[in-house]
């Protein structure tokens, strides 16, 4: 695509203040680990909600859920259970106010709490950072697929005639977009990344509802539903995914096989019962629990994650349903190539790149789309190194380290993990590829051990170490195993299942056949944290130490608001989608059904939160 000068100049304009401003305020964040990694906890909740946010609206999952949309339809608003992204309500209710009692700097770190320091305890701190750096990397991965894939068609120049290998068009504009954006996020650590991504999500939301309208003014609903398949409108679904591409674009139907959604039903059953575990067992170590750590107090990190969900759906498809109806309109024969050619992970930039948007205002969408990539990617890098000095320097080999030595180690570690990410993301093709084993292999087997550290008194460190190891050794093996016996690539979340009973018998093994924790080290964290669970003989023996104690009752409660929280942010995925296609009978029910979940989370949950 060639850019008109106007468009460089406002993209130039967004690099050159983005990194300026993030170097400017990077002073405030390099004192010591505490105001490099969570902004010396003084970062009011609203500005971490939006930060929060603004990490979330990455371009490569922006990509994803354009790709989603346009072949699944409005199907596609139940896919993103995969992550799962309900698991902002389960924090928005009660998880982060249990996280946020700790006062830890990392996830690792929070073992302690629970486990204490002996050796199980310290298996289970080691199994959490080999497990957030896992993590990190693989997001790395995935963040410079999508760049690179992004950038290659949007900007005209080539480096390379090299359409294969390492160093392709893709991999070098990858390489050198995350260096940029590493300058500012390695310097000054959380406040550069909180200041700059508010800034950025101004950009994406202002982004977003212009892409909306665009959409809205150009495209008439009479010319959307002459390219639609049956049942592309239609949310609900049943055992298959039921919709027929045919004669419309035939290579969709081998995307939905390809996908392994074919058996749609299943695919997003198993999705939602994966997604329930994941979101019962709290944040993964990464920016997300970072930003809960961060907050002042319990109240404010419930109200934080409140606020993610408030702000990031309806500006965020606007944008996906915008450019989804503008590729309808007028992108078919565009569209029909790029799929024979296998590249439909594309459609985002080559939307775009057709010209059916005016000048100066694609500067202004890829200065908004480039901020979405810089925010999820300085979130995820920032979060990376804390487990690297904190948990394993400082407490395995000096913790007599000074402060400046300690930020400056971090940074290191920050280009080490960099450098990770971009290997890693050079050996990896497609970007649902990297995804679907982050979330359907890798985080398979993380949920168990984490949604029992809360819930169960006599889960111990062992427990917690062989079922932490067992699901990352599972993620790692059995997938490539399956592939090999079945010929093809399977759907991971095939695989949940197999990778769920190896990690629960490693959590059960490993906690059965060694002795519960110290009653002190329970009592306290059962004190401090208040969850609510099987925690029978710890609570008696906390109430007869101090019978003031009041216990957690509130799962019913809880799980109310769950139920209804998950409604609301569905209606706050779906009703853009309707307003950008005009479909006003749709958009009018569930405007209604959101301003009934509003009502009731407002006096059954926010009147109900605890007192800073």
């Amino acid at each position: 695509m060639k850019l008109e000068l106007p468009d460089l100049i406002i993209i130039g304009a967004y690099f050159l203040a983005t990194v300026l401003i993030g170097l400017w305020v990077s002073r405030r964040g390099a004192k010591d680990l505490d105001s490099y990694f969570l902004g010396g906890k003084t970062l009011p909740w609203y500005l971490l909600g939006i930060s929060d946010a603004s990490g979330m609206f990455d371009i490569t999952g922006t990509m994803m859920l354009v790709y989603f949309l346009f072949v699944y339809g409005l199907k596609s608003i139940w896919l993103p259970f995969m992550w799962p992204v309900f698991n902002q309500i389960f924090l928005m209710m009660f998880l982060s106010g249990w996280l946020r009692r700790s006062n830890v700097l990392t996830g690792a770190e929070w073992i302690q709490t629970r486990f204490g320091r002996d050796t199980g305890a310290s298996l289970a701190h080691l199994s959490v950072v080999l497990f957030a750096l896992v993590n990190v990397v693989a997001m790395l991965a995935y963040a410079f697929k999508g760049i690179g894939k992004f950038a290659s068609v949007m900007l005209a120049y080539k480096f390379t005639e090299q359409t294969a290998g390492l160093w392709t068009n893709e991999n070098i504009y990858a390489a050198m977009i995350l260096s940029l954006t590493a300058l500012y996020a390695i310097k000054g650590g959380m406040i550069s990344v909180v200041i700059t991504e508010v800034m950025q999500f101004c950009i994406l939301t202002l982004t977003s509802l212009t892409i909306g309208v665009i959409a809205i003014a150009t495209v008439s609903p009479a010319a959307i539903r002459e390219s639609l398949p049956q049942g592309w409108l239609n949310p609900f679904f049943g055992w298959k995914c039921g919709l027929d591409w045919t004669g419309i674009l035939d290579r969709a139907n081998g995307f939905i096989v390809k996908d392994g959604n074919e058996w749609f039903g299943i695919v997003i059953g198993l999705m939602f019962c994966k997604g329930i575990l994941a979101s019962l067992a709290g944040p993964a170590p990464n920016y997300d629990m970072q930003r809960i750590l961060a907050t002042r107090n319990p109240r404010e990190a419930k109200m934080m994650n409140g606020m993610v969900c408030a702000v990031l759906y309806f500006p965020r498809y606007m944008m996906v349903a915008g450019l989804t109806v503008i590729a309808f309109a007028f992108c078919m024969a565009d569209l029909r190539e790029i799929a024979e050619a296998g590249e439909f992970e594309n459609l985002l930039p080559i939307i775009l790149s057709r010209h059916y948007i005016p000048v100066g205002v694609v500067g202004f969408l890829l200065a908004g789309l480039l901020a979405a990539f810089m925010s999820n990617f300085a979130a995820t890098l920032n979060a990376a190194p804390a487990y690297i000095v904190n948990d394993i320097y400082l407490r395995f080999i000096d913790p007599r380290v000074d402060a400046k030595t300690q930020v400056r180690m971090s940074r290191i570690a920050s280009i080490g993990v960099l450098v990770a990410g971009i290997c890693f993301g050079l050996l990896t093709d497609r970007i649902n590829n990297v995804m679907m084993w982050i979330v359907g292999s890798l985080y398979g087997g993380y949920v168990l051990a984490n949604v029992l550290k809360w819930i169960w008194w006599r889960f111990n460190g062992y427990g917690y170490f062989w079922g932490m190891a067992a699901g990352i050794l599972s993620a790692m093996f059995v997938p490539r195993l399956a592939n090999e016996i079945h010929g093809e690539n399977i759907n991971d979340f095939f695989l949940f299942p197999v990778i769920f009973v190896l990690s629960a018998l490693g959590c059960l093994l490993g906690t059965l056949l060694s002795k519960a924790e110290n009653d002190a080290i329970l009592m306290s964290f059962y004190k401090t944290v208040r969850p609510w669970g099987f925690w029978g003989p710890i609570r008696d023996k906390v109430l007869r130490e101090d019978p003031s104690f009041q216990p957690n009752r509130d799962f019913r409660r809880d799980m109310a608001n769950v139920s209804v929280g998950i409604v609301w942010q569905l209606c706050l995925t779906a009703l853009p989608i309707y307003l950008v296609l005009r479909n006003w009978q749709w958009a009018g029910a569930i405007f209604a059904v959101l301003a009934v979940c509003t009502v009731f989370l407002k006096f059954n949950w926010f009147d109900k939160l605890e007192k800073a």
